[in-house]
């Protein structure tokens, strides 16, 4: 089943300083934020958590972008870049190997798997060896809202279709996100290129 949908903020029910915090940034990193959305998560990294360093927020919807190249130009924010650009393909402006860590929120669920691959290659492309990608999904469990269970990938299946790309699984939190019957409603997995 397809599932394509720009849906509400991942800041509605996922703590933005609670995954920042996960990621360990050292502050002189380049960082990304695929899948950004409004770009709150790269703005709080940028303004916190990355003093020295640069950060990329892309996303394929171009409302999102223009909001937040507004923001980026009335705040003068010079080390944050807005990209639109659809990951299946390229990010245009990202070097090979430039990228320390890079996020993407609720977001890999809606990829086919036709194209998933396509996005694996990017994010290998765009990393540096031994870079990080950290990616946050909903729990493959019932719940009352979310994507349709069936597209949730779990922290195993995961590992198995990054791990055919030289990824190598670093670390899982899978307490991150709402309350839930089930505890919470995401999981946190990192994977570091090989």
């Amino acid at each position: 089943m397809a599932h394509v949908h720009h849906g509400k903020s991942s800041e509605t029910f996922l703590d933005s300083e609670e995954i920042l915090a996960e990621l360990n940034l050292k502050g002189d990193e380049t960082f990304m934020d695929a899948g950004c959305g409004d770009g709150h998560i790269a703005i709080k990294a940028i303004e916190r958590y990355l003093p020295e360093g640069m950060a990329y927020a892309v996303d394929a919807y171009d409302g999102p972008i223009k909001e937040l190249n507004d923001y980026i130009n009335k705040n003068n924010i010079e080390k944050l870049i807005a990209i639109e650009a659809d990951i299946t393909k390229a990010i245009p402006g990202v070097e090979d190997d430039s990228v320390d860590v890079a996020l993407m929120v609720n977001v890999f669920h809606g990829f086919t798997s036709g194209n998933r691959d396509d996005v694996i290659d990017e994010f290998a492309r765009i990393l540096k060896y031994g870079g990080r990608l950290a990616i946050i999904e909903f729990k493959p469990v019932e719940m009352a809202w979310g994507p349709p269970t069936d597209i949730r990938y779990s922290p195993e299946e995961l590992e198995e279709i990054f791990g055919n790309h030289n990824f190598r699984m670093v670390y899982l939190n899978e307490d991150i996100g709402a309350e839930i019957p089930q505890g919470k409603s995401h999981y946190l997995i990192i994977f570091e290129k090989e």
